[in-house]
């Protein structure tokens, strides 16, 4: 399925609406060149579920973990990795709720992924033209909300 998003703003709300429709253990694998909106999309999910705390990108310290939402948040960026560097970091213990309490999981780079989990969302951003953006979103062994199908931005 492939949204057009009129800008920031437009990202940011469908962010929010696809945090409503989302559970525990659901994986969103995000790509997209740099600035196309992965980290504003993670940023909506975050208001949607509630998170007050700021949401920046983790390019950095690789993970950000934001629990006091109606779901936690766990934002990785996989930017600054080789492919064979991201088995050391054990995604799947994120994902199988492992160590840590079960919540979303939301991956920007995920093309560096040498493995995926069994069910997920995979998201790929990109530039329309210098003002608008697409997001193309496709569900893998899992089911998108009706809303999110239907929406137009």
């Amino acid at each position: 399925m492939r949204i057009f998003l009129a800008d920031i703003t437009a990202t940011r709300k469908l962010g929010i609406t696809l945090a409503q429709s989302l559970n525990a253990g659901n994986v969103i694998l995000l790509e997209g060149d740099l600035g196309a909106g992965k980290t504003t999309l993670v940023q909506g999910i975050g208001e949607g579920l509630g998170i007050t705390d700021p949401i920046v990108s983790p390019t950095f310290t690789l993970i950000n973990e934001y629990t006091q939402g109606r779901l936690p948040l766990y934002h990785l960026d996989l930017y600054r990795l080789e492919s064979n560097q991201v088995p050391a970091l054990n995604l799947e213990t994120y994902w199988e709720g492992i160590e840590v309490t079960p919540g979303i999981v939301a991956i920007e780079w995920a093309e560096r992924m040498p493995y995926k989990p069994d069910s997920y969302l995979s998201v790929r951003l990109s530039y329309g033209d210098e003002k608008t953006r697409q997001m193309e979103i496709t569900p893998h062994n899992c089911v998108l909300s009706e809303e999110i199908v239907t929406r137009r931005m």
